[in-house]
Order: structure tokens, then C-alpha cells, then sequence
């Protein structure tokens, strides 16, 4: 079914819109979390599942939710989680303790999970012309920028007026109304009963993922436990083998690995991927850093790292437009290049200048924006049509996953640094030492305990945008050699064999 360009692009901004839903869960946590963590009494490991249970969960069923969209129908799949997004909205929102609110940020992952592939899918069906497809793909990365961006601010905007449950009671409205616009705008649900859909596979590959999680977050404390360490690390290894060994054996694997082949399909799972780290590990960081250290609210702290997503929208868009003349190379390795000068300009001058920081974050999100405009394109354009559900799964997980090992590996490794060098005065008790809030509570207005843990709260800041910053470059030069050989004419046609 063709459907007219007037109903085409409303159907994408049904979609972009539960696009939006599922990237600003993602990050309207990170300006929320000291709120949350005083209302609720959780300590710094929920904290960190507070955030993590949603990405994890949802990278480890997004391959699945992706094949059974193509049994099933991508619309049905789309309306199926946005439903139970709803639902999980409004039990996220009346928590009463850490463990429940980590229990429905799993439910809502599920919801994201069924609807995330369906919304890149359904572009992939709907729009056939090639660079109509390509700009509203690049809308549609656009969105996962500006969502990501927007989480902050929004939770900021709420928590000066209402109880922090309103960070997910926001979401209710927006369902409702996408649920009835697509069944309004959405194509005939496009279900092929001869898929096959392997549930053991989303287990082995949610496996996989909380081991590798819980490895990380372990081996980061000050007193890591390496028989924990070592169960964490064979459930993500086990789980890993079999999930492969899996999925060679099935006549209709929830992945083929055959599709790695391609190179630009391999640069756009590496280019979300990387962006999405990157986007993730400086929101968090900054916004902790600036509401603890500077003392700004939720509100300016999330304004400060919207930054990023005013750096990346024009160049997102641009992306997807100029495509087909430039080729992904520019847009992609250089997008991560320049998001690398950006981020050295955040790494040295977060605490002498706001000036140059914003700056740096301007420029981060620019070649972000470029990068993330063109990698889906790179994903959907490189696959036929009977497998966009496969493909638009894979690149739902790389950049769940790049979220995700964002939040583990930093938010740990912030935490670890910050425990290890912090230099506490005479007196002053140990568990001050188990993180900034902790000393920031404990200080009772004792300038040489908030100064002490203050500065080393700056020192972890500056180790964790090392970190940062050596990811994007290595995206970079990954990206660039996938890509050294793909010219203009070849961005959406590349060769099947590396």
C-alpha cells in the first residue's frame, strides 16, 4: 500500500514520537538521579540500576522484538508497546521503594523494546523513494539526539514543580495520543506468519548483556568481589557462545551475521554505537558534576548538556540530506572526529571556563549529529526490505548498548576514582568516602569535607573524559577504515564481503 506524502510524514511523526518516548526515558534519570536517590533512600548501586534496568533489558529483547515485528506486523508490534509503555509509565511513577522502581523501568524496557524496531521499520516500508527514506531516517536519528538531550531539561522543568514520579507520568499523554494517531495513520499491519521468532535467543542474549553489566559494575567498586566478578563474567561469556552458536544453527535466526559482511552496515552499527557512548557519558557526568559540585539545579544542569543537542541538530539534518552527494565517509568517521575535538575542549576546560566547555559540548554534539544523521541510513539502506526488522534491531541495540556500557562503565568508573583519591580530613567519617552525595550529606556544612570530596569528584570527572574521549577517536578510525573505500556513489550500495 502506497500511502500519500501528506499521511507518509504524519506517519513519521507518530513514530519520532514514540522515537522520543524511548530516548527520553533513557536519559531524564541522569538530572533526576540525586532526587530520586534522597526521596527513595536507594543507595549508589540502585542508583546506577535505577538507570541501567531500562537499557538493559531493552538491548537484550530489542533483536528479538525486531523478528517478531516481522512475523507479527511492525504496526501491531508498534501499538503492542506502546501500550505497555503506558502501563509502565504510570507504575514507574508511584514507586514506593528503589526495588520497585527498578522493577518498572524493566517493565517500560519492554515496551520500549517492542516499539523501537517498529518505528525504523515502519519508515523503511513506508517511504520507498531512496533520499525521501534518507531524510526521514535522519529526522528519526535527529530525534534520538534531541531526545537523549531533552531528558534533563524536562526532569529539571518538573522536578521544580512536582514529586519526581512526574519524570514518567509525562509519558502518558503522549501515548495515548500516538496510539490513536497510528491506528488512524499507520499502513495495513504487514504480519508474514512464515517468520520464525526464537524467545531462548532474546533470553541468551539478555544473559549476556546483565552478566557483562554486572562484571563491570563489580569490578569498579573500591572492594570488588572477584567470585562475583567471575560468575558475572562466564554468564556473559556462556550466554554469548550459545546465543551465537544459536543462531547458526536456526533456519531463521533472530541475527545473521552474514549482514557484518558489508562494511558500511558494520560502520553504522560501530557509528550508533560510539555516538550513543558518548552522548550518555557526558550528559551523565556533566549534569552529576555541575548539581553536586556548582550546586546547579536539575533544571540549569540540564540546560547546560542540551548544548549537545543544539550542536547536533543541524548537522543531523544536513546529514541525511547531503548523503547521496558526500558520501557516509566525511559524515560519519568525520562527525566522530570532530565530536573528539569537542570532547578534549570539555576534558580541559570543565572547571576554569563555561564558556569554552559549552563550546566543546557545542562541537561534541555537531559531529555527533553528523555521525548518528547517516548510521541508520547506513543500517536500513544496506539490507533488503523482507529483513528491516533484523536490521533495525541491531542498530536499536548498538545504540541501547552504547547507552548502556556508557552508564556501567563510567558511572562505576566515576564512582571507583572518586573513592580511591578522595583525601578526607581528620575525623571525618568513612562513608563519606562511598560517594559525593554521601559526603555531601555528611558534611554538615564542614568546608574542608565538601572541599576535599569535591575535588575529587573533578579528579574522577577528568579520568572519565579521558575515557570518553579516547572511545570517540577510536570510533573514528574504526569507522574511517570500514569506510576508505566508499565513495559518494557507493554510501547505500556497498560490497557484501569485507
Amino acid at each position: 500500500m502506497v500511502l500519500s506524502a501528506r499521511r507518509r510524514w504524519l506517519l513519521l511523526t507518530v513514530v519520532s514520537a514514540g522515537l522520543l518516548l524511548i530516548t527520553l526515558d533513557n536519559s531524564i534519570l541522569y538530572a533526576a538521579l540525586p532526587t530520586l536517590v534522597e526521596e527513595l533512600g536507594a543507595n549508589s548501586s540502585e542508583g546506577l540500576w535505577i538507570i541501567n534496568a531500562y537499557p538493559v533489558v531493552m538491548a537484550g529483547l530489542l533483536l528479538g522484538s525486531g523478528t517478531l515485528g516481522d512475523r507479527v506486523g511492525h504496526r501491531r508490534m508498534f501499538l503492542i508497546g506502546l501500550a505497555v509503555f503506558g502501563v509502565a509509565s504510570l507504575a514507574a511513577a508511584f514507586s514506593p521503594t528503589p526495588e520497585t522502581l527498578i522493577a518498572s523501568r524493566a517493565f517500560l524496557a519492554v515496551g520500549a523494546a517492542a516499539m523501537m524496531p517498529a518505528t525504523l521499520a515502519l519508515i523503511r516500508v513506508t517511504f520507498e523513494d531512496e533520499r525521501e527514506r534518507n531524510v526521514a531516517i535522519a529526522v528519526w536519528g535527529t530525534l534520538a539526539i534531541v531526545g537523549s538531550a531533552l531528558g534533563p531539561i524536562i526532569s529539571g522543568l518538573l522536578l521544580q514543580s512536582f514529586w519526581w514520579g512526574s519524570v514518567f507520568l509525562v509519558n502518558v499523554p503522549v501515548v495515548i495520543v500516538a496510539l490513536v494517531a497510528t491506528l488512524v495513520l499507520a499502513p495495513p499491519n504487514d504480519a508474514d506468519p512464515t517468520k520464525r521468532w526464537d524467545l531462548p535467543s532474546s533470553l541468551l542474549a539478555l544473559v549476556a548483556l546483565v552478566g557483562l553489566v554486572m562484571a563491570i559494575k563489580e569490578t569498579a567498586k573500591p572492594e570488588p568481589a572477584p567470585l562475583f566478578i567471575g560468575v558475572a563474567v562466564l554468564a556473559a561469556a556462556v550466554g554469548g557462545w550459545a546465543f551465537a552458536r544459536r543462531q547458526r544453527r536456526l533456519p531463521y535466526p533472530l541475527l545473521d551475521f552474514a549482514i557484518f559482511r558489508n562494511r558500511a552496515f558494520l560502520a553504522g552499527v560501530l557509528a550508533a554505537g560510539f555516538s550513543m557512548f558518548a552522548v550518555a557519558g557526558v550528559q551523565l557526568i556533566t549534569t552529576q558534576r555541575f548539581q553536586l559540585v556548582e550546586g546547579f539545579t536539575p533544571l540549569r544542569a540540564g540546560l547546560l548538556v542540551a548544548a549537545v543537542a543544539v550542536g547536533a541538530l543541524p548537522t543531523a539534518m544536513a546529514g541525511g540530506a547531503v548523503l547521496h552527494r558526500v558520501g557516509l565517509l566525511p559524515l560519519v568517521a568525520g562527525g566522530l572526529a570532530l565530536s573528539t575535538v569537542g570532547s578534549v575542549l570539555i576534558l580541559l576546560n570543565f572547571d576554569t571556563s563555561m564558556g569554552l566547555l559549552v563550546t566543546g559540548l557545542l562541537i561534541t554534539g555537531a559531529g555527533l549529529g553528523a555521525a548518528m544523521s547517516v548510521a541508520s541510513s547506513a543500517i536500513i539502506g544496506n539490507v533488503p526490505a523482507r529483513r528491516a526488522g533484523m536490521a533495525s534491531s541491531v542498530e536499536e541495540v548498538s545504540y541501547e548498548f552504547g547507552s548502556l556500557i556508557a552508564v556501567a562503565l563510567l558511572g562505576s568508573l566515576m564512582t571507583a576514582v572518586y573513592a580511591a583519591t578522595v583525601d578526607l580530613p581528620a575525623g571525618a567519617p568513612d562513608s563519606a568516602r562511598d560517594s559525593l552525595d554521601s559526603a555531601l550529606a555528611l558534611a554538615g556544612g564542614d568546608p574542608s569535607l565538601i572541599t576535599a570530596a569535591s575535588d575529587a569528584f573533578d579528579g574522577a570527572y577528568f579520568t572519565v573524559m579521558i575515557v570518553v574521549t579516547a572511545v570517540i577517536a577510536a570510533g573514528a578510525i574504526a569507522t574511517g577504515l570500514l569506510l576508505r573505500r566508499h565513495g559518494p556513489g557507493s554510501a547505500l550500495s556497498a560490497p557484501t564481503h569485507p
